[in-house]
């Protein structure tokens, strides 16, 4: 086993300052000081974000848009000002097609209901793949079901690899749209987004990534990527739980009816009928999460500051050093080995159940997560009920990298 690259002293020390942002990070669990390395199911929030929060609701807590008094304004000014931001930010051509959702599962049912359905019957396709998550997976059975259009999926290799050969037969002219996850939260894969869109404008489909995995780990420019939908969680993002975004290219934003009735996202209602406010609120019914798009705009501005150069930096360098070193532990395995991967690491260790690999793991201070990672048909794939995950953000460590291999063998001596 070799020593980690340690050439990066400067870039240590960086990390350690960062580190002093999360202040989760300095507590202590089982005894032990906390490693977490779950960071694929949510992330944890820097103290800029934690402190927006609680300004908002002690100083301008107040609800936006139908206020016109000094509190209003300022939330309201406060809400969209986030809107803005993240216009730049995703590389959005107007700050329209930026829609406040709860996460991307919803936006996801957001297409799949408003836009896809009206456009899908028998005949018509939906293509998704074998590597997405459930949230990308159910919104389009459920819609399938339905409309009476099919459902296909686009194969992966066992290295957790997407078969782009077969896209040639699978994304046709009957295909409707194409929904594809950015990065796999189960094996880490970084699927080839760019040249996906391409094909899919080749025969006239829509496309939509699921970037729920993606955002937290490299920048994203909607534009240039040609995307029609492009959908993240606020958490996995070093925001606040319960806040996402769609971005949705405008001219189909249009086209679609709303997703959701209420307050807010009407011009006029009469007991006759209903008329559609302008977008983004004909998507935004009622009462929003205002704390949560507030919130969600500190994250993104303190991820901007850090710089996504020195994320996926210090996040490769976790990664190749996870990957060494675990490999080197008998009997465990590697579940996902692409070529282009992002900083997650899945494994299973001879004759263990994950889940007892994990609550031995955990009785180290290690936070790992074991199970299907609500990716069923990849298990499927393995032929596992479960994997080991340990998932990385750039505020982790080498040495945190270390605790997690110590508590791996102790498993391993404990069970063998």
């Amino acid at each position: 086993m070799s020593a980690p690259d340690r050439s990066l002293a400067q870039d240590d020390l960086a990390i350690e300052r960062i580190r002093k942002d999360f202040p989760i990070l300095s507590r202590r669990v089982r005894g032990k000081p906390l490693v977490y390395l779950d960071n694929a199911a949510t992330t944890q929030k820097p103290v800029c974000v934690l402190d927006t929060l609680q300004r908002y609701y002690r100083e301008e807590n107040a609800n936006i848009h139908r206020g016109v008094h000094y509190l209003s304004e300022h939330a309201t000014e406060a809400y969209e000002g986030v809107r803005a931001r993240l216009r730049d930010y995703l590389g959005a051509a107007e700050s329209r097609e930026i829609i406040f959702v709860r996460g991307a599962t919803e936006a996801i049912n957001l297409v799949a209901q408003s836009f896809a359905r009206p456009r899908l019957g028998p005949g018509s396709e939906v293509l998704i793949t074998e590597i997405e998550h459930h949230a990308n997976i159910v919104p389009w059975q459920l819609v399938c079901e339905q409309s009476g259009a099919r459902l296909r999926y686009l194969p992966i290799n066992l290295r957790g690899e997407l078969i782009l050969d077969d896209l040639n037969t699978l994304l046709n002219e009957n295909t409707v749209i194409a929904a594809i996850g950015h990065v796999s939260n189960a094996l880490g894969t970084i699927n080839p987004v760019q040249a996906i869109c391409d094909r899919a404008r080749a025969v006239g489909a829509t496309i939509l990534f699921d970037g729920a995995q993606a955002m937290a780990h490299s920048a994203v420019d909607v534009q240039a990527l040609d995307c029609d939908f492009y959908a993240f969680s606020g958490h996995k993002v070093f925001g606040p739980t319960g806040i996402g975004v769609l971005y949705g290219r405008a001219a189909l934003l249009e086209d679609m009816p709303p997703y959701q009735g209420g307050g807010d996202m009407i011009r006029s209602v009469s007991l006759k009928r209903s008329t559609w406010n302008d977008l983004p609120w004909k998507f935004e019914a009622g009462t929003p999460h205002i704390a949560g798009v507030i919130g969600l705009g500190a994250a993104i501005d303190y991820l901007a500051d850090i710089g996504m150069d020195t994320v996926c930096q210090q996040e490769q360098r976790l990664l190749d050093y996870a990957s060494e070193t675990l490999q080197a532990i008998p009997g465990l395995r590697l579940i996902g080995t692409a070529a282009d991967k992002t900083a997650i690491v899945s494994f299973v260790l001879q004759d263990i159940h994950p889940h007892d690999l994990g609550t031995v793991i955990d009785s180290e201070g290690v936070a790992i997560r074991a199970g299907h990672h609500c990716a069923m048909p990849i298990m499927e794939k393995f032929s596992l009920p479960a994997t080991a995950r340990a998932s990385f953000a750039f505020y982790n460590t080498l040495e945190e990298v270390d605790r997690l291999v110590q508590a791996v063998q102790k498993c391993r001596r404990m069970f063998h």
